[in-house]
């Protein structure tokens, strides 16, 4: 196979003016001036604020920390440590009466529905505080879990914008060490913090580092299978992820409407978000 060696890496500098530039006018446009976001004290959410930050001011950002009662006490304690460092507003909403009022009703859930809850509570709170602040919710999903799937419909995965979505976690790395987001953020394994000793690699069971470099050759350079066979990826780590890109794509598309008529939303009623204004 001859081609150059693709890469991850990014041009931090020039990523972050772009991304500013594309939260400042993707939310003034539409006659917001205020953003809102969950504040997990992991990486993610932590290069979200930061951007938000240098593109709407601090003042313009609101941080809410989200624990429930059996987080890691040092996800809270990083949450805030990110607020404080980069000068962000940020409120603690404990979700756990809200969660457990519901959980207590299903004694046979398991951890994945669990986690399900957890994640849509959390979003609950952030479109009502969105909705008193006058502000637009922003997503902190980055690349690899949206297309793995590592995400909850409705729930970690929603948003009005989100400026991280095309960055792989290896990219993210980057950018946030280019933001000095604090240390200790960057170096922990990053979690979900949906049950104690829960962390990503865990779950996905494979490593971000790995999987970074076989979806961007599969996703962004189109290699075939014999491509990334010959990449050096094992066959049955290349189907495994194929299968699992395809298994999930029903939460990277709007809802599938029933179609009646000769213009149904979202099939051939389409238009830009800014439409009519």
């Amino acid at each position: 196979m001859d081609r150059a060696r693709p890469s991850l890496a990014i041009d931090a500098a020039l990523v972050e003016r772009l991304l500013v530039q594309f939260l400042r006018e993707e939310v003034t446009h539409v006659g917001f001036g205020k953003v809102v976001l969950g504040v997990s004290g992991g990486i993610d959410s932590a290069v979200v604020a930061s951007l938000a930050a240098r593109a709407l001011g601090p003042a313009n950002v609101i941080g809410v920390l989200l624990p429930y009662r059996e987080s890691n006490p040092q996800s809270e304690a990083h949450g805030k440590l990110l607020c404080e460092s980069i000068g962000v507003p940020h409120a603690r909403v404990d979700i756990s009466e809200m969660a457990d009022a519901y959980i207590s009703r299903e004694p046979t859930m398991d951890r994945t529905r669990r986690g399900n809850v957890l994640a849509r509570c959390r979003m609950i709170v952030l479109y009502d505080r969105a909705a008193a602040e006058r502000a637009l919710v922003l997503g902190t999903s980055n690349k690899t879990e949206l297309l793995l799937g590592y995400t909850t419909q409705f729930g970690d995965s929603a948003s009005a914008l989100n400026p991280i979505g095309d960055l792989y976690k290896n990219q993210l790395y980057q950018l946030a060490r280019h933001l000095k987001i604090p240390e200790a953020l960057v170096t922990k394994a990053p979690s979900a913090d949906l049950f104690e000793g829960q962390t990503d690699e865990a779950d996905l069971g494979f490593t971000y580092e790995a999987v970074d470099r076989l979806l961007f050759l599969l996703v962004d350079e189109r290699y075939s299978e014999d491509d990334l066979a010959a990449a050096g990826f094992e066959r049955e780590f290349v189907r495994k992820i194929v299968a699992r890109i395809s298994a999930t794509q029903f939460k990277r598309v709007p809802p599938i409407i029933a179609k009646l008529s000769q213009r149904t939303v979202n099939q051939d009623f389409r238009y830009l978000r800014d439409w009519g204004r």
